[in-house]
């Protein structure tokens, strides 16, 4: 019976390390079986070893490889996909397109599809005005789809030109296709981000009219962003609107509507969202539901009901508490002063009952809030663990952390944050 275990981060680092040294070692290991006479290739295995001698930057060793496959018939276009995906990751993008170039030399055909993995590759590593030319090299003989416009719309947004994926929109109506949802919602992700809603609430208008209604995704994100910016009102009426025009909610979308809720000071309907109205549309909350309605309690210092929402989290059946679970508690009790019990014993529910590891956020919150509680002792036992977790502090941590340890004449202590902090500077 195999065991789930929910590993600390700095392991799951370490085994992921000893995972790819392992895959090197693969490489040897495939070597020493293909001598053995009833040894047959396995084209999943090779595609694999490509794609980890990819990541590890053994790029040299990737294309000896992808030669060796080509020779045995072995190359598939999953296969170039990986390989021109690791030469775009690595900088090497001409690389790539050389790959795609010689897709006939691998028993490979030059058509949409391959087109548009070459496209996607490039545009992910925002390399979309390169993309862009070779399209327009290629169309002329390759016809695009509408992924492949698609495609653009991501790249454009991805490098904040979306006025130019914009024109991708009315480019790709001329060749005959309807921009989808997704077309549409990328570029309203990107005005969210700009901040320019009256660009959203026109591209929501054109979608109607276009006949391609809004998902619960799209109103989610705008509702997220409203919200972000201080339009509380305006993110609930989004959530209205969504409503009427009888899109169906998701979890992701009660937890952002009862955010909103909470930061809006509205606990009463947040409380009936969760209590009442998720129940009756059977969606069920997950962690980040629980979470924040745990934060929308702490906010108010409702200390009570943000500790019945997290025993509830841990006895729910759907999820379990994480770090963020926690987070906005262990800040209550630093600014409620309550720090010997009550953080004590949060943190040894963290740690010994759901066994989690602090992250950045939370070493952070720790070691500032218990050097201004001239506690820097303990502070400086937590900057410990963060170092030996692999885990960088922030260099503000570090002199906060420096100057009262030095107030406390521990100077082992100083001496090791200094030494550290000259590290940061040299790397």
């Amino acid at each position: 019976m195999m065991l789930m275990l929910s590993l600390p981060k700095f392991l799951q680092q370490r085994m992921k390390l000893k995972f790819f040294r392992l895959w090197y070692m693969t490489l040897d290991v495939t070597r020493w079986v293909e001598t053995c006479p009833a040894y047959k290739p396995s084209p999943e295995l090779y595609d694999k070893l490509v794609d980890i001698l990819g990541k590890m930057k053994q790029l040299e060793k990737m294309r000896a490889l992808l030669e060796e496959m080509r020779e045995n018939h072995l190359v598939s276009l999953n296969t170039i996909a990986k390989v021109m995906r690791r030469f775009a990751g690595a900088g090497d993008w001409r690389d790539a397109v050389k790959t795609f170039d010689e897709l006939e030399n691998f028993g490979l055909v030059k058509n949409t599809e391959s087109m548009n993995l070459l496209l996607d590759t490039l545009c992910k590593e925002k390399k979309v005005n390169q993309a862009r030319e070779i399209f327009l090299e290629l169309k002329s003989h390759i016809p695009p789809n509408a992924n492949t416009f698609n495609i653009f719309i991501h790249g454009w947004c991805k490098i904040n030109r979306v006025e130019e994926a914009q024109w991708t929109i009315q480019e790709m109506k001329g060749h005959g296709f309807r921009p989808c949802v997704i077309s549409y919602s990328t570029i309203i992700q990107s005005y969210c981000f700009q901040s320019n809603f009256s660009r959203v609430y026109e591209l929501l208008d054109e979608m109607e009219v276009q006949g391609c209604p809004p998902n619960v995704v799209t109103f989610t994100t705008i509702m997220h962003f409203l919200t972000k910016s201080g339009d509380f009102n305006e993110a609930l009426q989004m959530a209205e609107r969504m409503k009427s025009v009888g899109c169906k909610p998701d979890t992701l979308f009660y937890n952002a509507l009862i955010h909103t809720l909470g930061r809006a000071d509205r606990i009463e309907e947040a409380l009936c969202v969760f209590t009442k109205e998720m129940p009756q549309n059977k969606i069920y909350p997950n962690t980040s539901t629980y979470n924040s309605m745990i934060a929308m309690f702490c906010h108010h210092r409702q200390e009570r009901m943000a500790l019945q929402y997290l025993r509830d989290l841990e006895n729910s059946p759907y999820c379990k508490p994480d770090v963020q679970s926690f987070y906005p508690l262990l800040k209550l009790y630093f600014q409620a002063g309550e720090i010997e019990r009550c953080l004590t014993n949060l943190l040894d529910d963290m740690v010994k009952k759901h066994h989690l590891c602090l992250d950045l956020a939370t070493f952070t919150l720790l070691i500032h809030g218990l050097c201004r509680a001239d506690k820097c002792e303990w502070a400086y036992r937590l900057f410990q663990d963060m170092i030996g977790q692999s885990i960088k502090p922030r260099y503000v941590t570090c002199s906060l952390l420096l100057q009262e340890v030095r107030q406390k004449n521990m100077y082992d202590a100083a001496a090791m944050i200094e030494d550290f902090m000259k590290t940061m500077k040299s790397s």
